[in-house]
């Protein structure tokens, strides 16, 4: 009898760390064809996507170096930058997995 198959598990980049993890580890950010820049909790939304952890770390580093605004291909509006830093704010601190990979980003020149 055979063995049932694993299935795959995506794999994504978080814009903040650069930190390769599975894609439900990772919140998805969106820009809508409309052009607007939302978080995505289902991870099915209609537009270009950028992943990042779940974690204010993360967050701070993607909006601070620019990897949301090169994920997405779009730059953020004040408004927008402004939202993304207040639900960043209510995020807690890094995953312990992630923790090495952040420091190591801080260190790193962009």
């Amino acid at each position: 009898m055979k063995a049932p198959k694993r299935r795959r598990v995506p794999q994504r980049t978080c814009v903040g760390c650069r930190q390769v993890q599975g894609k439900r580890d990772l919140v998805r950010v969106v820009r809508t064809p409309e052009g607007e820049v939302v978080v995505d909790p289902t991870g099915r939304r209609n537009g270009r996507g950028a992943y990042v952890h779940a974690s204010r770390e993360c967050f701070e580093l993607a909006l601070r170096r620019g990897g949301l605004e090169r994920g997405l291909k779009a730059s953020l509006s004040p408004e927008t930058r402004r939202a993304l830093e207040t639900m960043a704010e209510s995020l807690p601190s890094a995953p312990p997995e992630a923790g090495a990979a952040i420091e190591d980003a801080e260190t790193e020149r962009p």
